[in-house]
């Protein structure tokens, strides 16, 4: 009967503690002659308790040169065709490992994936078309141009409603605005002009008795710039002289004309600075060449 008992084991058979005991025997004396290194050894010796089947314990001594065998008859060809059991262990944990990682990428997929798979990577959510086109911003940066003035003061509009103000100066490309402050009409604010009107600068100031609001926009746009194109020989600069050429637009003096502005033309150098004022229809207030 024993006999036959033993023909009857495989290597699917269930493991005995006697079984796991020979092995780790086995196991110690490979260690003992240096077939196995202390981590190996440690690593089978653990697989060995806790074998289920006399094929995973086969598998552990099959590669040692040992005397003694393990008493696992007619199993031998079977478990030399088979994958080693301490090898398929961990392919069972990397089998597992893999469907978790693809669980969780269509869980990710499902809440943040744009693609029609969530195996298609050709794509992130940054990466998709999302329809929008471009906004290209127009805002005027030569402000001493036709198309530089319109500009300037359509923005003003947007910003604040209307182009209101007590005075505004344009230089070649910035412009400084003073108006009142929305909190206190006591009190004017300035603001600064760089291809679009910022925060207020600085703290607020009061408005003097001689401070008046009007429309800056209100002067003669083209005549204005024709004046100015030519400044340098109306106040007596040679134009490889001068350092800046700007406009300054206030409230007109003119009592009888309480909304009207003046506009005045400066032209600086480093041997001296003129000025032109201009009525609002761009006609000559006064003209003061450079100081020599």
């Amino acid at each position: 009967m024993a006999s036959g008992s033993s023909r009857r084991r495989t290597s699917w058979t269930r493991a005995k503690d006697s079984d796991r005991n020979q092995t780790c025997e086995i196991l110690d004396t490979a260690l003992a002659d240096g077939q196995l290194s202390m981590t190996e050894h440690g690593e089978r010796v653990k697989t060995a308790t806790t074998a289920t089947t006399l094929g995973q314990l086969q598998d552990l001594v099959s590669d040692l040169q040992t005397d003694r065998k393990l008493d696992v008859p007619v199993i031998t060809k079977i478990v030399n065709r088979s994958v080693p059991a301490w090898r398929a262990g961990w392919g069972i944990k990397a089998a597992i490992a893999a469907v978790l990682v693809l669980f969780g990428v269509a869980i990710g997929w499902g809440l943040y994936g744009n693609t029609s798979s969530p195996l298609d990577f050709t794509s992130d959510p940054g990466a998709k078309d999302d329809g929008i086109t471009a906004t290209v911003l127009t805002a005027p940066r030569q402000l001493q141009s036709l198309g530089g003035f319109t500009g300037l003061f359509e923005q003003m509009r947007k910003k604040f409603g209307s182009t209101m103000g007590y005075e505004l100066d344009i230089h070649s490309d910035v412009a400084y605005l003073d108006r009142p402050d929305p909190q206190d009409n006591r009190r004017s604010l300035s603001y600064q002009y760089r291809g679009g009107w910022g925060v207020p600068t600085g703290s607020p100031s009061t408005v003097d008795a001689d401070d008046r609001l009007v429309d800056l926009s209100a002067f003669d746009f083209e005549k204005t710039l024709a004046v100015l194109r030519g400044a340098p020989e109306t106040v007596g600069i040679a134009r490889a002289d001068v350092t800046d050429t700007w406009l300054r637009v206030s409230p007109a003096e003119d009592p009888a004309t309480p909304e009207a502005v003046t506009v005045e033309i400066i032209v600086n150098s480093d041997f001296g600075t003129g000025r032109i004022e201009l009525y609002a229809d761009a006609s000559t207030l006064a003209v003061w060449p450079a100081n020599r």
